[in-house]
């Protein structure tokens, strides 16, 4: 009987144990590429996106690492939100590095040129591959990971407290991207009132879709920003000024994404409407959305290096571009009372933030 008592001992505190873990989030340096890993409090594991082919299966490898770190032994489930070379790439590598659970995309339709990588992407998954749709979940232990975006279509009803969007007036519009940009999975994480979203290369026009004239996502603590900073096509003041996000984390390269210009996108005029104005440097409009505490960057933005145009240099995991460049991620920890602890790997600053937090 003593026996018994002391297994059960054990087995509740290891139990209890698991649940007083917190939610790890690291910001993996795919250079420009994206790639986040999330270890859930229970010890579940989750990759969106696996950064860029090749270079040595440098990101892949950065991946492993990140792994090992957070103590994993699989990585659970695999969401890539789309075809490209920068977020789909990794994974065949990464494959053969650490067993890979579940697999989650947004479908077959695919542009010509990423054919070849979606066929990689099924050989990889075979089986365990699930085509996900908005508003379907992942189960992820005490985290919601909800989707918001696929294939197209956007999530049908609000999330987060989401309502009427008065930020829509007047918004400008933009030509498209291209389609595999807009087809691509989008994703929210909850752990109790703590927020975040990460829309990987939506565009502007999807943005408006999510949140005119209705906020679908809601209110954001943490926002992976879409397309690597990169705002001539994305960031939409619309939707930045209806999530409110806390902090802003840009998975941006040396000379890719923040403050890198794309002077073919294309404003839509409407008859009868004046679009307002809006700020067109990248990192300014980050840094000035009513509600943003700080931003923190996967590296210093070399096409545009002014301080007025970066953040913070203890905010940067990576200052340097070729044979200097650690590959330094950034790491969040979520408490479950809201608090989040944010690590730049670099120099190891570190600051805490909570969600209750007074946003200007």
């Amino acid at each position: 009987m003593k026996r018994t008592f002391t297994l059960l001992a054990f087995v509740f505190a290891v139990a209890a144990a698991a649940q007083t873990r917190n939610l790890e989030i690291y910001w993996i340096d795919v250079e420009g590429g994206a790639s986040t890993l999330f270890v859930s409090p229970t010890g579940e594991s989750l990759l969106f996106d696996t950064g860029f082919p090749g270079n040595g299966d440098r990101d892949a490898t950065r991946i492993h690492a990140a792994a090992q770190k957070a103590g994993l032994r699989q990585i659970d489930h695999v969401v890539i939100s789309h075809w490209h070379a920068d977020h789909e790439g990794g994974l065949n590598a990464l494959s053969k590095m650490i067993p890979l659970g579940k697999f989650y995309d947004h479908g077959n339709g695919v542009e010509q040129s990423d054919r070849t990588r979606l066929e990689d992407y099924k050989a990889v998954a075979g089986n365990k591959r699930t085509i996900v749709k908005p508003g379907d979940t992942i189960p992820f232990g005490p985290v919601q990971v909800r989707v918001l975006v696929s294939e197209g279509p956007v999530i049908a009803n609000p999330i987060n407290g989401g309502g009427p969007n008065p930020f829509c007036a007047n918004h400008q519009q933009m030509e498209a991207a291209p389609p595999e940009n807009q087809r691509m999975v989008g994703l929210s994480f909850t752990y109790g009132n703590f927020r975040l979203a990460s829309l990987g290369d939506l565009d502007w026009q999807r943005e408006l879709e999510l949140v005119c004239p209705v906020n679908k996502i809601g209110s954001v603590t943490v926002y992976t920003i879409n397309r690597h900073g990169a705002l001539d096509n994305s960031g939409t003041p619309a939707l930045l000024g209806a999530i409110r996000p806390q902090v802003i984390v840009v998975n941006n390269g040396p000379r890719k994404g923040l403050n890198v210009p794309n002077n073919q996108v294309k404003p839509i005029s409407v008859p009868g409407v004046t679009p307002a104005p809006y700020e067109k440097n990248h990192y300014v409009r980050l840094a000035k959305t009513p509600g943003v505490l700080d931003v923190w960057q996967g590296h210093l933005s070399l096409t545009d290096s002014a301080p007025a145009h970066n953040t913070a240099r203890d905010m940067i995991a990576n200052l340097e571009e070729g044979p200097g460049d650690q590959g330094n991620w950034i790491h969040a920890s979520v408490r479950a009372d809201g608090t989040y602890t944010i690590v730049n790997g670099r120099n190891g600053f570190t600051k805490t933030y909570r969600t209750t937090d007074v946003r200007k």
